[in-house]
């Protein structure tokens, strides 16, 4: 049955501000893929590509490194001749294959890092490789000879011939040629290192073009990014999952209408997405967390929070994924929010996190049977840490939520062994 199409949200503003996340950690990693959408538009333009393969082309790049799963993946990426590109590159077109609205920018993700000359052997010579690939691929190794330190004119003419010197084995030898001309225009070099008017032009692509999602979208792009960010680590990678269904079954307890339910699905699968900016050794770590550590943990929520906070439209959602770790007495973290500020959508899903957390099974332990499960959550209620009558909530229907959480569990479980 289809949602109630009740919000329309700007795709480019979600998309680039979860980008942007991981863009906090590591300098090298900053707007990138705002620049290389932002350079394949240029070339695209330049070569005169229709809009519709215009449109596929800057969607894909500004995805197109959601495959490298780790920080170290992504900084590899940044390398000129990068090696084990195609194993990213694999991970991302699949991803995208799970998710109808990117469905058809599968092939462009998937050989993204394909050789012109196809690289060694004939593996991809019987491949059908778009062109948008090749595009892709160019616009991206422009971007990564970009240095941010010196002054963009200076370096034109070592950028140009380095992609010169590329043509016909690495590169597409007739895109460099377009790449050549776009070389000449200086606009075209003054544009691509300022991120204000890369913005600029690109919303108002994306905005000309009507890429906005109602809520069946928005709900399967967040299941979309639920998959990145669990699937970085082997103990979270159903996490999300677990946490989002467990979300909108207490909701539907409660008497939530469809709509509003739906909505705190979406917050239970993007609740964790600060954790794009949490390193993956920190995330696998199966002993108890050092300080350190548990500060950089804190941060996660405080991420999440201002990743979805420019975003028009989701105001609720925002609230309820950023505030699960708050607790009523205002000892949570990272806000220190106490029961006065924490609406039911937040209650809830604070509540989901942890009884998801409590019952699933993690590769160092098996989760908590009803028992224990149930005595943490009514120690924690007493406390005035979470909600009491939510807990009772699970408490009278703890079957149904428990099989509906393994159930969808089990379900991306089978994904995430397709990947690894």
């Amino acid at each position: 049955m289809k949602l109630i199409k009740k919000i329309n949200i700007s795709l480019y503003e979600l998309l680039f501000s979860i980008s942007h996340i991981t863009d906090m950690i590591d300098t090298n990693l900053n707007s990138h893929h705002e620049q290389v959408a932002y350079i394949s538009f240029r070339l695209a333009k330049e070569l005169g590509l229709e809009d519709n393969q215009q449109k596929d082309l800057i969607l894909s790049a500004a995805i197109h490194d959601i495959g490298a799963f780790s920080i170290k993946r992504r900084l590899e990426t940044l390398t000129f001749e990068t090696k084990n590109g195609f194993e990213h590159a694999e991970a991302g077109a699949y991803l995208v294959s799970t998710f109808d609205y990117f469905a058809n920018l599968t092939p462009i993700i998937r050989y993204h890092h394909l050789e012109w000359n196809y690289g060694k052997g004939d593996k991809f010579k019987d491949k059908d490789v778009p062109l948008s690939s090749h595009l892709l691929h160019l616009a991206d190794r422009v971007a990564i000879l970009i240095n941010k330190n010196e002054n963009i004119l200076d370096q034109r003419n070592h950028i140009v011939k380095i992609i010169k010197d590329y043509s016909g084995n690495m590169l597409h030898s007739d895109l460099v040629k377009v790449f050549e001309r776009l070389s000449y225009k200086e606009d075209f070099w003054f544009s691509v290192i300022n991120t204000d008017i890369i913005r600029k032009d690109l919303k108002k692509l994306f905005k000309n073009w009507g890429l906005e999602l109602d809520l069946n979208d928005l709900l399967g792009l967040s299941k979309f990014y639920s998959k990145i960010i669990d699937f970085r680590s082997n103990f979270t990678a159903t996490h999300s999952k677990g946490v989002a269904v467990t979300a909108k079954e207490i909701a539907n307890l409660l008497g939530w209408a469809q709509t509003k339910a739906s909505k705190m699905e979406v917050a239970g699968y993007l609740h964790d997405l600060g954790k794009l900016a949490v390193p993956a050794e920190i995330l696998e770590k199966p002993g108890r967390l050092t300080d350190s550590e548990m500060n950089i943990i804190k941060s996660h929520t405080f991420y999440t929070y201002h990743a979805l906070d420019s975003i028009e439209g989701l105001e609720d959602i925002k609230e309820w994924a950023a505030f699960h770790h708050e607790r009523l007495d205002g000892t949570g973290y990272p806000f220190k929010h106490n029961g006065k500020r924490l609406s039911i959508g937040s209650r809830i899903l604070a509540v989901a996190d942890i009884f998801t957390a409590l019952t699933e099974d993690r590769p160092y332990r098996v989760g908590m049977d009803k028992n224990k499960t149930l005595m943490i959550l009514d120690s924690m209620s007493k406390d005035n840490a979470i909600d009491g009558n939510i807990v009772a909530k699970i408490e009278e229907n703890y079957s149904l939520i428990n099989s509906i959480r393994e159930s969808a569990q089990k379900d991306i479980k089978r994904d995430y062994s397709l990947l690894f």
